[in-house]
């Protein structure tokens, strides 16, 4: 395995936000408990032990929404300790995406198992639960119902509304037929697990756990779906305060306002954070809702991307939580709600970020004189750095040379009037030089077009669609690749705490 580590602030694709976050930069002090590190970890476990978490419940709940599935013995050892008052939980969450959606719900999910097994280690006397929370409200069906492989956008139509974990999985049949022909195989274990979650399973939810539960359950990971009538029962509290009296608009709004001083907020929050869920909807609330309604149907009310947050950590003994960049930006927007519902703030993890790269197109790119800094440039750029590097053309010395001319020109006239008239021919002749700089560059390119052309290609590998790989591929393509084996090696190489963008590649 080829293996190379780039700072995510030199990929020059992540926020500021996220740069300082990493760097521990005090201006992020006020809206986390803790930044990332084992000692911190330690201290988060013993503020989290000060508080109340319904265990029995949560327990029950996971219980019975798991019971149809054939869990790991270790994922069901794990149900059984959240029994226990020294037994911790770290989460990560993710929309019920076809088929997993983009790589990077693959990544979520192994930094949340290697974290916790990490911490397992380095404190034995307390135990930590990796918990994988599916977004099954969530009505937005346009983002999960897609996936991407191989340049192939394969989509499942449907009509059906509301909140997506109940959705039928009427249709996918016809999809992993199409994956069959794609790779040309029938009998692949990963095209019998999909055969296996979305075939044998009326909806969404029943779907994507029994997938997510194949994939990572013997690695003792916990599935949680947060649509439960009992879970949210311990959640009524907040879902008054909210629906009510709209308590959280003005904490959310301050936080927001002190945070977009130094960074760009990444959520807004509403007066109502909460939306009614009825048969194929999901919808804002504008009405009035009576406390009896909330207190006698919890499960009608579902909270938006901000306030799950806090519904998360109420019914968790949760100590971290694992996302992506968006995530962390606006869990940060919750700070200050969670102290006035005197909630533990969680540690919020940066997921590792992976690009797979073939060898030889490593190799090449190498050859080509580039480093592998230089693979989050963009196109036009890489092509101007390659035929400057083969061809080392430059007229910024002629330039120079020119202004100095020009400079001393402008000193030796007497009538001020002229200086304008001078210094505009002077911005003519670097602007014709330029051109002729391009000219010249332009049929250096036609030269190296070969070679061009093979930048562009692995470009296009590393940068589908002009975003991270990560962002766009599905997984499906590297499971075949390795014979099964990615999962495995993906776990084997992420360290959560390695605040580095890591490239991958197999070495032949």
């Amino acid at each position: 395995m080829i293996k190379h580590k780039i700072l995510y602030k030199d990929t020059k694709l992540f926020s500021k936000l996220i740069s300082d976050y990493l760097d521990d930069n005090d201006r992020l002090t006020p809206f986390v408990n803790y930044f990332p590190s084992l000692g911190n970890f330690k201290k988060q476990t013993q503020q989290k032990k000060q508080e109340n978490v319904n265990r029995n419940v949560l327990v029950q709940s996971l219980k019975k929404q798991n019971n149809f599935l054939s869990l790991s013995d270790k994922s069901n050892e794990n149900i059984d300790l959240l029994n226990s008052e020294n037994t911790f939980t770290v989460t990560t969450g993710h929309q019920l995406c076809l088929f997993t959606g983009p790589l990077y719900f693959i990544y979520k999910i192994i930094s949340t198992i290697n974290l916790s097994e990490k911490l397992n280690k380095e404190f034995p006397e307390n135990n930590y639960v990796p918990i994988f929370w599916m977004a099954s409200e969530d009505h937005d069906f346009q983002e999960i119902n897609h996936i991407n492989i191989f340049g192939k956008k394969i989509v499942w139509n449907s009509d059906q509304k509301g909140a997506v974990g109940k959705m039928k999985t009427d249709g996918i049949k016809s999809l992993i037929e199409e994956l069959k022909m794609i790779f040309n195989d029938d009998e692949n274990d990963i095209i019998n697990i999909f055969e296996n979650s979305y075939l044998k399973h009326d909806n969404l939810s029943d779907a994507t756990r029994f997938l997510i539960n194949e994939l990572f359950g013997k690695y003792g990971l916990v599935i949680i779906d947060g649509d439960d009538k009992k879970l949210k029962s311990e959640f009524i509290s907040v879902m008054k305060k909210d629906i009510i009296e709209k308590s959280y608009f003005k904490t959310i709004r301050s936080t927001t306002n002190k945070l977009s001083e130094n960074y760009k907020p990444q959520a807004f929050s509403r007066e109502i954070n909460f939306f009614k869920l009825s048969e194929g909807k999901r919808e804002r609330i504008t009405g009035v809702i009576s406390e009896e309604e909330i207190e006698n149907y919890p499960e009608n009310f579902s909270p938006n991307v901000l306030i799950r947050s806090l519904y998360q950590e109420m019914i968790l003994p949760n100590i971290a939580y694992v996302g992506g960049g968006a995530e962390v930006a606006y869990w940060m927007q919750l700070k200050d709600v969670f102290l006035q519902e005197k909630i533990s703030f969680p540690i919020l993890l940066l997921r590792n970020s992976v690009m797979w790269i073939d060898e030889k197109d490593i190799k090449r790119w190498l050859s080509f004189g580039f480093k592998y800094e230089e693979m989050f440039l963009d196109e036009h750029h890489l092509h101007k750095l390659f035929v400057e590097n083969k061809y080392s053309f430059s007229l910024n010395k002629e330039k120079i040379e020119i202004k100095q001319i020009f400079k001393k020109i402008i000193e030796k006239t007497k009538d001020n009037g002229l200086i304008a008239s001078i210094e505009s021919e002077l911005k003519k002749q670097i602007n014709s030089i330029s051109k002729l700089e391009k000219k010249i560059l332009k049929s250096e390119k036609q030269k190296h077009e070969t070679s061009l052309k093979q930048i562009s290609k692995i470009k296009s590998k590393m940068f589908p669609n002009k975003t991270l790989q990560e962002r766009f591929d599905n997984f499906i393509p590297q499971y075949f690749k390795h014979s099964g084996t990615f999962i495995k090696t993906l776990k084997e190489e992420l360290n959560p705490l390695d605040t580095n963008f890591l490239i991958l590649s197999d070495k032949k």
